[in-house]
């Protein structure tokens, strides 16, 4: 066996390629073909991309039904973590990987923790499916602990006051106030707002297979949501196809999630209303079933909650002021 030059053992084990004072590690066990084939690829400076490296785990991973039975909502997540890897591990071998580079990755992130917390989560499912192909045999991302949250960045979603709501109807633009009324009276999450086209629309009701559980309802409109969808449609050329989006731009092209964010975060600094934002229009929308005395049950069939948890806590609030001003009306 050729003797190999610059070899640097760390106390922990790890082994790099020294070059000009620079550290260069090598991933694959000592005394494999994949040690001596990422040894000389550092020494020439082409590092060739191994037949089992995560892009290539990735690619098929992507024609399997692991990947094709996903939500849409889940996929998007896992796009934007697919996209990650492949910038920085996607010509490494898959079978190199350790606990501590899932720990590490994770750490690295840990500014953005929902995106960390996603990337030993997307490491779990590649792996597992390493594991199909026979590319490796445990799973080295199992069991790495969630990062939770600093309690200074926890942002609550606060719920949007009456006055709030009268002077965003009075006082908004066209296009975000169909927002808001789309927000507030169809009680959805914000990712599926943009999701609805006129096919949805039947004059009384949306119809919506909801992104994060791909559960399917029918959402009879609220009185202000019926209004701003026929105001919209009444101000179209023609007739609008049943697949066109009924949040569009001026130009006519549909509006993504990040552009009516963006739009709507413009509209509510310019009206002084920042500190309500998107996601507390559906809190609101809970909010206003619960002040007419809809149960846990009724809130459901709006909001597709899977479960009761969240519902208590949006409608909870109502609730006791509900009660309180019922109470005090039997004050003497």
């Amino acid at each position: 066996m050729t003797r190999k030059k610059y070899l640097w053992r760390h106390p922990a084990g790890r082994v790099y390629v020294r070059l000009k004072g620079v550290l260069h590690r090598i991933h694959a066990p000592e005394g494999t073909p994949d040690f001596d084939r990422e040894y000389w690829e550092i020494l020439t400076g082409k590092r060739m991309q191994a037949k089992t490296s995560w892009n290539a785990l990735m690619d098929d991973y992507r024609t399997s039904d692991r990947w094709t039975g996903l939500k849409p909502r889940t996929r998007a997540d896992y796009e934007k973590v697919m996209e990650h890897l492949r910038d920085r591990i996607g010509k490494r071998d898959v079978k190199a990987l350790t606990k501590a580079d899932v720990v590490k990755a994770q750490k690295a992130n840990a500014h953005r923790t929902r995106f960390a917390n996603y990337i030993p989560q997307m490491l779990v499912v590649l792996c597992n499916h390493a594991i199909d192909l026979g590319w490796i045999q445990h799973n080295p991302a199992n069991d790495v602990r969630a990062l939770k949250t600093p309690e200074d960045r926890k942002k609550e979603h606060l719920p949007w006051p009456d006055w709030a709501v009268q002077k965003f109807r009075a006082e908004a633009a066209d296009l975000p106030r169909l927002i808001f009324e789309i927000g507030v009276g169809s009680v959805q999450r914000p990712g599926d707002w943009v999701g609805f086209r006129w096919g949805d629309y039947d004059g009384d009701s949306l119809t919506l297979r909801q992104n994060k559980t791909n559960k399917l309802l029918v959402l009879p409109c609220t009185d202000q949501l019926k209004s701003a969808l026929d105001r919209a449609k009444s101000s179209l050329a023609a007739v609008p196809i049943a697949a066109r989006p009924i949040l569009v731009k001026r130009d006519g092209n549909p509006i993504s999630y990040r552009y009516m964010a963006d739009l709507m975060l413009k509209e509510r600094k310019r009206l002084g209303l920042e500190a309500y934002d998107l996601h507390a229009l559906r809190y609101r929308g809970v909010q206003e079933l619960a002040w007419q005395g809809c149960n846990d049950d009724e809130i459901a069939a709006y909001s597709g909650h899977a479960t009761k948890e969240m519902i208590a806590k949006y409608a909870g609030e109502a609730r006791q002021i509900m009660r309180a001003r019922q109470a005090r009306a039997k004050r003497p």
